[in-house]
C-alpha cells in the first residue's frame, strides 16, 4: 500500500504552501554612516519625503533614502525616544524623556518650534491620522497624551498603568504593550476611556508593538524570545512563537504578509508569516544591538540602526557603542 503522510506532516505543508514566496530571504543592502555615539531607540519612516528618523541620544538622525546619507539636523533633545513626521506640514515631533516634553521641529530648517509638556516619561509615540494627533505613550506616568502639532498643545489624556511601552492602533482602538504587567493594553483614542487588557501569558517583557489590519491582529515582541500574538477584536491571546533574543521592534509589511521582528542579542531578524495561522518562515542575519528599525511599504527595504559593540565595563552590564561607528544597516528583500 503506499504510504500516507500523517496529519502532521500535512499540516507542515499546507502552512509552508501557504507562506509568502521568500518570505524569510533578505540580503543586506548596504551600510549608510551616521553621526553621533551612544545608543538609539526608536526609529520612524516618512515614506512620502523618503526619509528615516533615528532619535539618537540627545539628537534625531536624519537619514535621506534616495542619496543614501544620514545628518543629525534635530538637536537639544532630553534624551529622544520617538521620532514622529507630521505628514504634510514639514514637522516633527519627538518625544523628550527627560524632561516630560515633546518637541516640534520644522524639517526643513531643523529649527524647534516648541517645546510641549506631556506626561511623566514621554516614550513612543505614533501619529493618528484619522485623528489629526500625534499619540504619545507616558511610560512612567502611565498616561497617554494626545497632541495637537499645528495649536501645540495638549487636547487629551488617557489614564492607563505605568510600565507602558510600544504603542499601535486599529482605527479609534489604542494599543499599548505593558512591559511591568506583561499585558496588551486598549483604550478608545476618541472617547478617551480604556478598554480590557489582555494578558500576555507566556510573553515576559513586551516592548515593539505592531498591528496587521488584515487579520485584525496585533503582534508583541517579548524579552524571553517570544512573539505574543493577540486577537484584538476579541481579546485573546491565540499564538505564542519563538524569536530571537533582544526585540525592542515589530514591522508589519502588509503587501508582503510578513512581520519582522529585529532581535538585537542575537544579531537576527525573525520573519514571521501573517495569516490565520501566524507562524515563523526564517531568520535574517544582521548585527548585534539591531533591535530597531523601519519599514518601507513601497519596496520592502528594511532600515536598522546599529554599531560597533565593545564588551561591557562591567561584569553584566550591557555592550557599548564604539564612538564613530554609528549606522543605518538597509536589508532588502529578493
Amino acid at each position: 500500500m503506499p504510504l500516507r503522510p500523517s496529519p502532521t506532516a500535512l499540516l507542515a505543508a499546507l502552512l509552508l504552501a501557504a507562506s509568502p514566496a521568500c518570505a524569510a530571504d533578505y540580503v543586506v543592502e548596504g551600510r549608510i554612516a551616521a553621526p553621533g555615539d551612544g545608543g538609539w531607540d526608536y526609529t520612524t519612516i516618512d515614506p512620502a519625503a523618503k526619509r528615516v528618523y533615528v532619535t539618537h541620544g540627545e539628537t534625531v538622525v536624519d537619514v535621506d533614502i534616495a542619496k543614501g546619507t544620514a545628518s543629525a539636523p534635530f538637536a537639544g533633545i532630553a534624551k529622544g525616544h520617538a521620532a514622529v513626521p507630521i505628514p504634510g506640514r514639514h514637522l516633527l515631533a519627538v518625544t523628550s524623556g527627560h524632561d516630560d516634553s515633546v518637541r516640534l521641529f520644522d524639517t526643513e530648517t531643523g529649527t524647534e518650534l516648541a517645546k510641549v509638556p506631556v506626561g511623566s516619561d514621554p516614550d513612543a509615540a505614533f501619529y493618528a491620522a484619522g485623528l489629526a494627533r500625534v499619540v504619545v505613550v507616558n511610560a512612567k506616568g502611565g498616561t497617554v497624551s494626545l497632541l495637537d502639532p499645528v495649536a501645540r498643545t495638549v487636547t487629551g489624556t488617557i489614564t492607563l498603568k505605568p510600565g507602558l511601552e510600544a504603542a499601535a492602533n486599529d482605527g479609534d482602538t489604542l494599543l499599548v504593550n505593558n512591559e511591568d504587567l506583561n499585558e496588551l493594553e486598549t483604550a478608545n483614542l476618541r472617547t478617551g476611556r480604556s478598554g480590557p487588557a489582555v494578558a500576555l501569558t507566556g510573553c515576559q517583557g513586551p516592548t515593539g508593538l505592531a498591528f496587521d489590519p488584515d487579520t485584525e491582529q496585533a503582534i508583541s515582541a517579548c524579552a524571553n524570545r517570544k512573539a505574543a500574538i493577540v486577537d484584538v477584536r476579541h481579546h485573546r491571546l491565540v499564538a505564542l512563537l519563538d524569536i530571537g533574543a533582544g526585540p525592542d521592534t515589530v514591522l508589519v509589511d502588509t503587501g508582503r504578509r510578513v512581520a519582522l521582528i529585529p532581535c538585537g542579542r542575537d544579531g537576527t531578524l525573525t520573519v514571521i508569516a501573517l495569516g490565520g495561522s501566524p507562524h515563523v518562515v526564517g531568520e535574517v542575519r544582521t548585527e548585534m544591538g539591531a533591535r530597531t528599525g523601519a519599514l518601507d511599504p513601497a519596496t520592502g527595504k528594511v532600515f536598522l540602526p546599529a554599531a560597533e559593540l565593545a564588551p561591557p565595563p562591567t561584569a553584566g552590564g550591557r555592550p557599548q557603542p564604539k564612538a564613530g561607528t554609528f549606522h543605518i544597516l538597509v536589508l532588502a528583500p529578493r
